[in-house]
């Protein structure tokens, strides 16, 4: 009877150790823990789609973290999403031309904002708006692409 205790002790330990690892890697292991500093300037730009971007999702320049979305609105009158961004001031330099565009990452799918830094003298300030930006590929528009392309070029040979 001792051993049985033993044996299902051990497997219980186990079994929550799973469970704390799975819970550890569901908070951890994703980019929406990022932390900015407090000295922050915010930017907008405007996307007519922006998939399944979240709030806090990271804004990076050449895969390093510069800041995060701060804010997603929709435009009640161009029917365009508006997202704020909220950047480190330590990035004060961005160029003005500069361009946004919506990029996945990972498995999992998660979407940023990934800027592409221009060649104008001056550089993005509080409140400014990036004006050349390239909304979300949504993998479902393209699939549909490539089945009516496929389909109305068999009909006509």
């Amino acid at each position: 009877m001792r051993a049985n205790y033993k044996v299902e002790l051990t497997s219980g330990i186990f079994l929550l150790m799973g469970v704390a690892a799975l819970l550890w890697l569901a908070t951890e292991a994703t980019d929406y823990g990022l932390q900015i500093g407090d000295d922050t300037y915010l930017v907008s730009a405007r996307f007519s789609n922006v998939a399944d971007l979240k709030i806090r999702a990271p804004v990076k320049i050449g895969g390093v973290t510069v800041g995060l979305v701060d804010q997603i609105v929709l435009d009640a009158v161009t029917f365009e999403a508006v997202v704020t961004l909220k950047i480190d001031q330590q990035f004060a330099d961005i160029p003005s031309d500069s361009s946004a565009s919506i990029l996945t990452s990972g498995v999992l799918g998660d979407r940023y904002i990934g800027l592409e830094p221009g060649g104008a003298m001056d550089a993005l300030t509080d409140g400014d708006q990036i004006l050349i930006t390239q909304s979300a590929i949504v993998l479902e528009n393209l699939i549909s692409k490539f089945l009516f392309n496929t389909s109305s070029k068999g009909s006509n040979e």
